[in-house]
C-alpha cells in the first residue's frame, strides 16, 4: 500500500504568527494543508494570505472553546459563559456537555456560522477538523457530518494516533480522543455520503512539542492515508501573550523546513499529498 501523508497546519486565523508559519512550512516546508479557525481575531487577514496561496488547501478548524462565537450570543447561549464567549477549553465543554448542559443544536448554528463566514472571506474549504479535537465528541459530529455534507465537505479528521505517550494525564485524554474517534468513524461510514478520513494521525500525542527528531520518528509508522497534525508558528514569545499553551511554535516550523525532513520522506517512498488528491 503507497504511504500518503498531508501535513495539515492548525490554528491559522488566531494569531499572525499562526498564519506565517503555517504558510512558511508549506513555502519551504512540507506542509500541504492548513485549517482556519472562522472565530480567530485575525481570521480577515489570514484569508487574504490564503487566497493569494491557493496550493495550500485550506480547511475549516471548528473552533468552539478559547474564543468569541461568530453566531449572536443569544443564538448559542449553552456554549458560553459568563462573558459571552465560548468556554475556555476542552474540560469545561466536555464537563458541560456530559452534564447534559450543550444544545446540540446551538453547536450547528455555530458551526454553520463559522462555514458561512469563511466563504464570505473567499475561502472554499475543502476538509475539517476541530480545535482541541471537539468535533468528535458525540452528538457533535452528528451536526459536524451535516454541516460538511451541506457545504460539500468530503475529508474529515478523524483522530488515530498511533504513538501514544506514557500513562498520565494526558494519556488519559488521548484514549479519550480514541474512543471518540472510533465511534466517529462508524458515525462518517454509516451516514453513506462518502466521507473521506484518514487512517491515522500522528503528531497529536506530541501537539505542540514537535521538533526534527520526533518528526523523523514519526515517519517511521507512516501506513495508507495519513494525517501529520501540526502547528507552527513564528515569534513564540509574541504567540505567548495570547496563547499560554507553551507550545513551541518556532522550532516546529523549523522541523517542517528541515530538508533532513524532506529526504527522509523521499526515501521512504511517502507520497506528500493534500485533501484535494483524496
Amino acid at each position: 500500500m503507497t504511504a500518503r501523508l498531508i501535513v495539515t497546519a492548525d490554528d491559522v486565523g488566531l494569531h499572525p504568527g499562526m498564519t506565517e508559519g503555517a504558510l512558511r512550512a508549506h513555502r519551504d516546508g512540507i506542509v500541504t494543508a492548513c485549517s482556519v479557525a472562522a472565530n480567530g481575531r485575525h481570521v480577515e487577514e489570514a484569508a487574504a494570505r490564503l487566497r493569494e496561496t491557493p496550493s495550500l488547501a485550506v480547511g475549516v478548524h471548528f473552533t468552539l472553546v478559547g474564543e468569541a462565537p461568530v453566531s449572536p450570543p443569544a443564538r448559542v447561549r449553552s456554549l458560553l459563559g459568563a462573558d459571552d464567549r465560548l468556554l475556555d477549553d476542552w474540560p469545561a465543554l466536555v464537563k458541560r456537555f456530559l452534564l447534559g448542559g450543550v444544545d446540540l443544536d446551538e453547536v450547528e448554528t455555530e458551526l454553520r456560522a463559522q462555514t458561512t463566514l469563511l466563504a464570505r472571506l473567499g475561502l472554499r474549504p475543502v476538509h475539517a477538523n476541530g480545535h482541541q479535537h471537539l468535533h468528535v465528541l458525540p452528538g457533535v459530529f452528528t451536526r459536524v457530518l451535516a454541516v460538511a455534507s451541506d457545504t460539500g465537505i468530503r475529508y474529515l479528521r478523524v483522530p488515530r494516533e498511533t504513538a501514544l505517550t506514557n500513562w498520565s494525564v494526558r494519556r488519559v485524554g488521548l484514549a479519550g480522543l480514541e474512543a471518540c474517534g472510533v465511534l466517529a468513524r462508524r458515525r462518517a461510514a454509516a451516514s453513506g455520503r462518502g466521507f473521506i478520513f484518514p487512517n491515522m494521525t500522528p503528531g497529536i500525542a506530541v501537539a505542540g512539542r514537535l521538533d526534527t527528531a520526533s518528526l523523523l520518528a514519526l515517519l517511521s509508522g507512516i501506513r495508507g492515508l495519513a494525517e501529520l497534525v501540526v502547528h507552527p508558528g513564528v515569534g513564540r514569545e509574541e504567540i505567548a501573550r495570547d496563547y499560554a499553551w507553551s507550545y513551541t511554535w518556532d522550532a516546529e516550523t523549523a522541523a517542517l523546513c528541515a530538508p533532513v525532513v524532506r529526504a527522509e520522506i523521499a526515501s521512504r517512498g511517502i507520497e506528500l499529498t493534500s485533501m484535494v488528491e483524496c
